[in-house]
């Protein structure tokens, strides 16, 4: 296999119910649906703040954060949010937003931050004739008035390390480090079985507030 080749997954549903049925890799995903009325709602009961995204995407492309708020509902759409008073005013937006391609719905994470802009990583994994190696392990952190992180968004790009110390705690870096990548192991070894042929992965990650690592979703064909 020639390095950054191989087999293309581009459902994120299909990556996401496989890691979800590893016990060890399972608590790391945001709960996860497919968007529709009735989970839209339930999702936003439970959680207050949502994120729906397209099944196939990338770049941030489509990415739509939803909150329930005390007097409606509201979205936002790159740097644009609009404000709701009914759940169906809200729904009958998104849709049209949507525009039929069908998106997934995941638990809003309140990600750490850097001057109040949010900072998430990419972990890049790329199998060779040796194995699989890291080639690279970086922070993105929004551009200001965004919330998604992807570079072609305007995003900052750093070390891990830089971003882990400056969000959270310079003491905290070794071991965010390495459990993002004993999780990066675990879920290659996972969707590997599942989907022989896969030869470059890219992690998504989130670390929160409290300190907890996410992973937002694998690719495939990672940028």
């Amino acid at each position: 296999m020639v390095e950054g080749q191989g087999r293309q997954l581009a459902s994120k549903w299909a990556k996401t119910e496989v890691l979800l049925s590893h016990p060890s890799i399972a608590p790391h995903i945001p709960p996860t649906r497919i968007f529709t009325s009735a989970n839209l709602k339930s999702m936003l009961g439970l959680h207050r703040m949502v994120v729906v995204k397209p099944v196939k995407g990338a770049g941030g492309h489509g990415v739509i954060k939803v909150t329930k708020e005390s007097t409606g509902y509201a979205y936002t759409y790159y740097s644009q949010t609009k404000r709701f008073a009914s759940f169906e005013g809200l729904f009958a937006s998104l849709n049209q937003q949507r525009s039929g391609r069908k998106y997934l719905i995941q638990k809003g994470i309140y990600l750490a931050t850097i001057g109040g802009r949010p900072i998430d990583y990419r972990v890049k994994y790329v199998k060779t004739d040796t194995g699989w190696v890291y080639r690279a392990m970086v922070g993105r952190l929004a551009k200001p008035g965004l919330f998604v992180t992807n570079l072609c968004r305007g995003g900052t790009i750093m070390t891990a390390a830089q971003g882990i110390s400056r969000s959270l705690s310079p003491s905290l870096v070794g071991a965010k480090k390495r459990k993002m990548r004993e999780l990066t192991v675990l879920s290659t070894h996972l969707l590997e079985s599942h989907f022989p042929g896969i030869g470059q992965l890219g992690f998504d990650y989130g670390i929160d507030r409290s300190g907890k690592i996410w992973i937002f979703e694998v690719n495939t064909r990672p940028q």
